[in-house]
């Protein structure tokens, strides 16, 4: 893992499948850092982020799932859906966004194209 550093926030870069892969929480930290993990799931119930991820998914992705997501896209936007990177990523199979659990190196973490979306 290397790190680099934008506007004050140090945000770590890993690579996985020769593609660089960006922290989302270490992004998000920028905005609020108490409340990282809330900025990326409220990014994630939004339609068009989950539009965007879907057709990042269907071009970059083999083994997308896209009737599990026709069923997310569907609920996006009602006060009742919440959509988390766990939820998102073994919905529909996705390689765009990695959620690493431990308190050092752990997040929620996206692969380059998306984390610049983000």
């Amino acid at each position: 893992m290397q790190k680099i550093n934008v506007k004050g926030t140090e945000i770590v870069i890993f690579q996985q499948r020769d593609d660089d892969y960006l922290s989302l929480t270490d992004i998000a930290h920028y905005k609020d850092e108490e409340r990282s993990d809330d900025i990326v799931k409220n990014w994630l119930r939004n339609k068009n982020t989950l539009e965007f991820l879907g057709l990042w998914e269907k071009i970059n992705n083999p083994n997308f799932k896209p009737v599990e997501f026709d069923g997310f896209k569907s609920q996006a936007g009602f006060n009742s859906f919440v959509m988390t990177p766990k939820r998102w990523i073994e919905g529909v199979n996705a390689v765009g966004l990695i959620s690493k659990a431990g308190r050092y190196g752990g997040g929620t973490f996206a692969h380059k194209d998306i984390a610049f979306e983000f």
